[in-house]
């Protein structure tokens, strides 16, 4: 029984520190803009103007 109770509560505490790391990180890279580009919250790239890397010819650009 203590099992089954104690594991949700593990589930919740590490989703939790998930998203207390993650709101430190945002926190830490607003105060800190010297330190140059940032991961983006949406999972693309920060490096700029939508491009990160040239492409060869014929290759088209992921999205």
């Amino acid at each position: 029984m203590v099992k089954f109770l104690l594991a949700p509560l593990i589930i919740f505490a590490v989703l939790a520190g998930w998203v207390w790391v993650e709101r430190v990180y945002a926190r830490f890279a607003a105060g800190n803009p010297q330190l140059g580009p940032f991961r983006r919250e949406d999972g693309g790239c920060s490096c700029g103007s939508g491009q990160c890397e040239k492409r060869p010819s014929g290759f088209p650009a992921r999205h």
